[in-house]
């Protein structure tokens, strides 16, 4: 992977972290996910104009993807409404690169050296032993939580091989990401709709500069995820997008004021060390 490359994906790292403290901040997840993803079809329907559609092969796996991302907002919010950020965040995005490079060896054969094997293992043990945050305050429903974040995981492994294949077939990442962003709204507001009734949804307009700029976050950063697979193997790119749970633990530490503790340091130290075999092996 180019260093450039590497670090425009740590920058989404970062966005993608802020969005996810958005979700969990005043308002029911549910809400503010499908608030996000509206404001990003709102700012991604007028970019097509500019940028153009992907080509005609590439939108099997558009629908493709907007299927998995509504059951990826689903389960996400499930999970936050049970568990806190710092248990669920890790879970969910610890274990989707382990099951993306799986996933990308099998069908994908993007080529990964030794060290970006041992690089993606180090990094998701990491980001998994950053969620062992107090087994002792431990709920019954946190567990619940827990099962949801790894139904995350699955679903985010699914729609990342599914874009990494589709932004490679368009032809142009930028007009790939456009249409997704664009598609991927309207199935999650309908479905808040249905759900919640329009006086249901109110409380969601209380919030629509936090959805704005979480939709921008959100946007921008997979946006730069969708562009950089399209240029380093998917594995590594999925991979190295799951150090936002650093951002994520000080966002939920600092911001929302959930407990922290001292193995987070260690976890932080495996992150690093898988960085670095991804970047030097």
């Amino acid at each position: 992977m180019p260093l450039s490359v590497f670090f425009i994906v740590l920058i989404a790292a970062a966005l993608h972290a802020g969005w996810n403290a958005l979700v969990k901040v005043r308002l029911d997840p549910f809400l503010a996910m499908t608030l996000i993803a509206t404001a990003c079809a709102i700012i991604a329907a007028p970019l097509l104009l500019v940028i153009g559609l992907p080509r005609t092969a590439a939108w099997p796996f558009l629908l493709a993807s907007a299927t998995i991302h509504l059951g990826y907002y689903l389960s996400l919010a499930h999970a936050y409404r049970l568990a806190d950020m710092s248990q669920v965040y890790p879970v969910a995005r610890g274990s989707a690169p382990l099951l993306t490079a799986l996933a990308s060896l099998a069908f994908i054969h993007d080529p990964i050296t030794v060290g970006g094997g041992l690089g993606i293992a180090c990094l998701a043990c990491g980001v998994l032993l950053v969620s062992l945050k107090g087994h002792r305050r431990l709920a019954a429903p946190s567990f619940v939580g827990v099962a949801y974040a790894l139904a995350t995981a699955a679903t985010i492994c699914a729609y990342t091989v599914v874009d990494g294949i589709g932004a490679r077939t368009a032809g142009n990442a930028n007009a790939y990401a456009a249409a997704l962003f664009a598609l991927d709204g309207g199935p999650m507001l309908a479905l808040c709709l249905w759900r919640y009734g329009f006086e249901g949804a109110k409380p969601a307009f209380k919030f629509l500069a936090s959805g704005l700029a979480g939709g921008v976050m959100s946007l921008a950063a997979y946006w730069i995820v969708i562009w950089a697979m399209t240029v380093a193997p998917i594995a590594l790119v999925a991979a190295l997008r799951e150090t936002s749970v650093l951002f994520a633990g000080l966002i939920a530490t600092v911001i929302l004021k959930e407990p922290a503790t001292p193995i987070r340091a260690g976890a932080a130290a495996l992150i690093l060390a898988g960085l670095a075999a991804m970047r030097l092996f």
